[in-house]
């Protein structure tokens, strides 16, 4: 049996990744509106998303360079 360590790598990265994220969002946010209120909350939440926007939007785009490079590929 082999085992495939490049894919178990990809698999724990993004779950890392998505574990920061929802950490950073649900536990950041909450604390702030569990001493702040909802109105900083709602302000916490606006600029946690306005800091992601890019590193999505670089996500995505890297995403779809690597779609576009295999598919390119494949001859």
């Amino acid at each position: 049996m082999s085992r495939d360590l490049r894919k178990y790598a990809q698999d724990t990265s993004i779950q890392l990744g998505v574990g920061a994220f929802l950490l950073l969002f649900i536990v950041g946010d909450g604390l702030i509106y569990l001493i702040y209120g909802k109105g900083a909350a709602m302000m916490g939440l606006l600029c946690l998303l306005a800091g992601v926007a890019p590193v999505v939007v670089i996500a995505v785009f890297m995403i779809l360079l690597n779609w576009i490079v295999k598919r390119a590929n494949r001859d």
